[in-house]
């Protein structure tokens, strides 16, 4: 018998790829494989605001785990730097940085993406204790709660991928030194498509829609905010995976003001910087 001189398949370079920080500030559904644990340092710049100027940095450090293939968990701690000059809204100048509070993030996988389903679905639930307001920079007391449902597809299989989120918020909190309590509450829906251009490499754009709230029932309109921008995310090994994402307020609306934008409740713009190792 004269041997096989056929060659061997192609390896084909674009493998499948988990999208969970694939899209920027959007979530993808993927929860990891099972039995995954992973370090995560998570950087979020907000910058500009009404009548002067305002940078705020949050470094997060993030231990995530994946005990079962329907259920993830994350533990953040939180450093808070800001310089705030001349805000609108704002009764002090400031430069300052704190341990600012804790948050964890449980993720229930309720669809995997497959060949029975072109749909991945999760279910996020995101409790939060600050201990020092984002833009005031008091000292508080502030418990919240975020409830999101993420989905996403693959529109080119292990090329071209679309993602949204739904998102619905409670916060709780006071200042130190007063004795009433506020209430609020925040809806979110973002969007965003990205396109692998190398194996490694993946560009994409993103919008973001957000409206806030007085009160857990939304009875109260406060302002909104649309945001749009691109989004990277490079996998340089199989266990160590960088994103970035940078959104402007092209649009919004602060409650009893007629000014364009919404610059009292939200900043102009936000910038997003993950470093991710597993073991």
């Amino acid at each position: 018998m004269t041997p096989s001189t056929a060659a061997p398949p192609a390896i084909d370079p674009y493998h499948e790829l988990e999208t969970k920080y694939l899209f920027g500030f959007t979530q993808g559904a993927d929860i990891g494989a099972e039995g995954e644990q992973a370090v995560e340092f998570e950087t979020t710049g907000s910058f500009r605001m009404r009548g002067g100027s305002f940078n705020a940095i949050e470094q997060e450090i993030e231990l995530e785990g994946v005990p079962t293939q329907f259920f993830s968990y994350e533990l953040s701690a939180h450093l808070l730097g800001q310089s705030v000059n001349y805000v609108e809204g704002v009764d002090r100048n400031y430069h300052d940085i704190n341990f600012s509070g804790l948050s964890g993030e449980f993720r229930f996988a309720l669809l995997d993406r497959g060949p029975g389903s072109p749909i991945g679905l999760t279910f996020n639930i995101e409790p939060e204790w600050s201990r020092v307001d984002d833009v005031s920079g008091a000292l508080t007391r502030d418990f919240g709660t975020e409830f999101k449902i993420v989905a996403d597809t693959e529109l080119i299989p292990n090329r071209l991928y679309a993602a949204a989120n739904l998102s619905y918020g409670l916060g709780y909190g006071r200042e130190f030194g007063e004795t009433k309590w506020q209430q609020g509450s925040d809806i979110g829906l973002t969007a965003a498509m990205a396109y692998r251009v190398a194996p490694t490499v993946t560009l994409g754009g993103e919008i973001q829609y957000y409206r806030t709230f007085d009160g857990f029932g939304m009875q109260s309109f406060v302002g909104n905010a649309l945001y749009v921008g691109p989004t990277l995310h490079v996998q340089f090994t199989p266990k160590i995976m960088l994103a970035a994402a940078f959104s402007m307020q092209v649009a919004g609306h602060a409650a009893g003001e007629g000014r364009a934008l919404d610059l009292t409740n939200f900043q102009r713009d936000l910038a997003n910087l993950k470093l991710e190792f597993e073991f």
